[in-house]
């Protein structure tokens, strides 16, 4: 009998374990590919009121976001006016994921790895809310938080 629940709770494990990475296999491959920036939000963490929007336009709103399945992520930024944009940034960098809280923690260049949480993950949308390095911009004590939002 202690053998059969042995064998039940190992076998349980196994396809719980299998069930996560198909999940972040999952949202990996959804995640791939370029992202647009498009909007960033920041929210009060006190009582969740939007403190600031600010919807990119012109050169900034080809800021871009790449991510592959192998964990590998870039993002590029663009400076200028009008219709003269430069690439002023290309960072390159790592990124971890987990499925199950839906943690993405970013790591770039030299600097150290931000985590975020995705919010929204369709093939078109991508909504993620910033979880580590927050600070309290409106005065209140309480850190706020900065949503991003990507498009494709």
């Amino acid at each position: 009998m202690k053998k059969q629940l042995l064998l039940f709770a190992f076998s349980a494990l196994a396809l719980t374990s299998c069930k996560d990475e198909n999940l972040e296999a999952y949202d990996m491959e959804i995640m791939q590919g370029d992202w647009k920036e498009v909007k960033r939000e920041l929210i009060s963490g006190k009582d969740k009121t939007v403190l600031k929007t600010e919807v990119l336009t012109g050169c900034e709103a080809k800021n871009t976001l790449y991510l592959k399945t192998d964990y590998y992520v870039s993002y590029t930024a663009y400076t200028g006016t009008g219709t003269d944009c430069q690439l002023d940034t290309k960072t390159e960098g790592r990124y971890t994921y987990d499925a199950g809280t839906k943690v993405i923690g970013i790591k770039l260049g030299d600097e150290g790895s931000v985590d975020f949480k995705i919010e929204v993950l369709t093939s078109k949308d991508l909504k993620m809310v910033q979880q580590s390095g927050l600070m309290d911009m409106n005065g209140d004590k309480v850190p706020d938080y900065t949503y991003i939002t990507y498009k494709r």
